[in-house]
């Protein structure tokens, strides 16, 4: 990649995805009434386990998400504007 790409930004979004989850959790168990006659409770379980196990899994450091972002080599840089 070197060749070809400049790195730009190397983030580990792994420390906000704890928080993320179990605010989709939330959102998630506040909204079931309106979606259990669709999905059934099957889905809800399975569902809540996903959420609640990412999170434990964040919060223990044991998964991380990393968001890489490169540009083209040549690629003119954006104008820095300062108020």
């Amino acid at each position: 990649m070197e060749p070809k790409f400049v790195m730009e930004d190397w983030h580990n979004f792994g420390p906000q995805y704890d928080p993320t989850l179990l605010s989709w959790h939330a959102n998630f168990e506040k909204a079931w009434p309106h979606l259990k006659d669709k999905y059934g409770e099957r889905f809800h379980r399975m569902w809540r386990y996903y959420l609640l196990n990412s999170a434990g899994a964040f919060r223990a450091r044991a998964q991380q998400l990393w968001q890489i972002v490169f540009t083209r080599k040549g690629t003119p840089q954006p104008e820095c504007r300062f108020s």
